[in-house]
């Protein structure tokens, strides 16, 4: 073990241990292309033990340049492990670029101590971290933080009271509230649920176990979402029961008590470290990255922006060569002076459809909502009706749920897909427009307003914007689910944010708006009735009729005029 000393200034010179990164690690670095040249070897350093808040073992693995000279840490704090992908893309990749790289399994994970509490220990156990590194020979005081997903999540509950040392944060396809990962106006996310389940249970454990149980959730997934009641129906997908997975699913609102200090949102707002968040257009937590900026402009934290056309996955997958150089380039502009690599401009977005990036100042572009309006035959027009009157109906049969396709999601199957057999359904309406005469661009959040009444009085409105070609595919472009209540044949009106685009629509092709009453398994089916889906054991077939007065609402830009 090399030399610590609780005073790094005035003690002996750490002499960096001779240890190199684990050889699976090194394979899976050589398979890497299009990334910026190594500028040192990377050393490996593992299993130290930080004490957490409660005193609880951290298992953290230290990776370093294996050169003499002081350099900036990077603080990567993971319920996931530390095996791969991890070791190398975020231990040896930033040890290589001249950074110290603490990866640590969060508490209950990759063998530290205590029990995971979903959100419950992130803020405390990070600051204990802060704490030890203060009294590492190599750490020079300037800290930094990066990492996706729940990684992210870790980074907002150090910035909750972020420690002088923090200097910078770069927050990938991440995570700040997780009730809003897991419901959605009422409706129970259950795909998200059941992956984020099996993740947090297994992805710690090593690729095989949660290989295993990706494959196994696959298998009984049809089972599980259609099991009545659902409640409890994961544990044969899942191998067991997953206490805080029930807590997940049986608390829809976002104020019951228990979800109090979930969301770290406020983190954002009165943060002064330097912040930069990466997306993607179909990534599950693009709608949580979107909030994040809104907050960290508003306080007047210097931020940066960058969404590419990426699922959660990919982002860290075919994405990775650019999430990579973006975050590279931010954390040595605030951790190491060198802003050479820093974009002119806050936000970059991938145009989908025109395959183009395009640097803005801000986001959303400021913008006018354009309206688009269902009519007769399955038209889409863009001249308003008249009066407001039943347009037409569709039967939502949750014995038969409306699949999903594609779309933010987790899993592998997330995305732009063909909605073609989707679209051919019974229970799936959609209003086209004509052939457009040329392109046109759509770039901010996009929604509907729904006029909608039922025969049960309750009802989920699935809600998607798609890109249809000239040759007839219809590809999803972003969506949302609402959930209403309605009295009587009277409609009820209900506002779907269906989260945002930037979108190019060629010329020749046409604007779609799909409408049904569900996407399974991506959300769990409504029952009919009002009861939680959770609990349910009667469902009913509904009968939804659209109204003239619904409205699609995208976002003015060329060509909308």
């Amino acid at each position: 073990m090399p030399s610590r000393t609780p005073d790094a200034v005035t003690g002996p010179a750490w002499v960096p241990p001779a240890g190199r990164p684990p050889l699976s690690s090194r394979m899976m670095r050589a398979t890497w292309r299009g990334l910026p040249a190594k500028r040192h070897e990377a050393g490996w350093e593992p299993g130290l033990v930080v004490p957490a808040a409660d005193g609880s073992p951290l298992i953290t693995d230290h990776y370093f340049p294996r050169t003499r000279g002081d350099f900036p840490t990077l603080l990567v704090r993971s319920p996931y492990g530390r095996g791969l992908p991890w070791s190398p893309q975020y231990g040896m990749l930033f040890a290589e670029q001249g950074f110290h790289v603490v990866l640590q399994s969060c508490r209950g994970t990759g063998g530290s101590g205590g029990a995971f509490d979903l959100w419950r220990n992130e803020t405390a156990d990070g600051r204990a971290t802060v704490a030890w590194l203060r009294e590492q020979a190599w750490f020079n005081g300037t800290l930094g933080t990066v990492g996706p997903s729940y990684l992210g999540y870790a980074q907002w509950a150090l910035a909750l009271d972020p420690p002088p040392e923090l200097k910078a944060m770069v927050v990938q396809v991440g995570l700040h509230d997780p009730h809003a990962l897991f419901h959605a106006d009422g409706a129970l996310r259950l795909e998200n649920v059941l992956a984020v389940g099996a993740g947090m249970t297994y992805q710690h454990q090593g690729m095989a176990p949660f290989l295993k149980a990706t494959l196994r959730l696959r298998r009984r997934l049809r089972d599980v979402t259609a099991a009545q009641p659902l409640r409890g129906a994961y544990e044969s997908a899942l191998g067991g029961e997953v206490p805080w997975l029930d807590e997940v699913m049986t608390h829809p609102d976002a104020k019951d008590a228990y979800w109090r200090g979930a969301s770290l949102g406020e983190s954002a707002e009165r943060l002064g470290v330097p912040t930069a968040l990466i997306t993607g257009w179909h990534d599950v937590l693009v709608d949580q990255t979107f909030e994040q900026y809104d907050r960290l402009r508003r306080a007047g934290c210097e931020t940066a922006l960058l969404v590419g056309p990426w699922t959660h996955t990919s982002a860290l997958q075919r994405g990775w060569p650019e999430v990579f150089a973006e975050s590279l380039a931010w954390l040595r502009a605030h951790l190491c002076a060198d802003p050479s690599g820093l974009r002119p401009t806050a936000v970059r977005v991938h145009v989908n459809g025109g395959n183009t990036w395009r640097d803005l100042d801000d986001w959303p572009p400021a913008s006018a909502a354009s309206s688009w309006y269902p009519a007769p035959d399955g038209h889409l027009t863009r001249q308003p009706p008249t009066e407001s009157a039943p347009l037409t109906t569709f039967r939502y049969d949750p014995a038969d749920p409306t699949p999903s396709l594609g779309g933010p999601l987790l899993s592998r199957t997330a995305g732009p897909r063909d909605n073609s057999v989707l679209e051919a359904r019974n229970d799936v309406l959609t209003f086209t427009g004509p052939p457009l005469t040329g392109p046109v661009d759509v770039l901010g959040p996009v929604s509907a307003r729904l006029s909608v009444s039922t025969d049960t009085g309750h009802a989920d409105v699935f809600t998607r914007l798609c890109d249809v070609d000239a040759q007839g595919r219809s590809v999803n472009v972003c969506d949302g689910l609402g959930r209403l209540r309605t009295s009587g044949p009277a409609p009820s009106q209900v506002t779907v944010g269906m989260s945002a685009t930037a979108h190019r629509f060629a010329a020749g092709h046409r604007i779609r708006w799909q409408i049904s009453g569900g996407a399974s398994p991506r959300y769990a089916r409504s029952p009919g009735t009002g009861e939680s889906p959770v609990d349910a054991t009667t469902f009913t077939p509904v009968r939804i009729t659209v109204h003239t007065d619904s409205v699609l609402m995208l976002p003015r830009s060329a060509g909308l005029e």
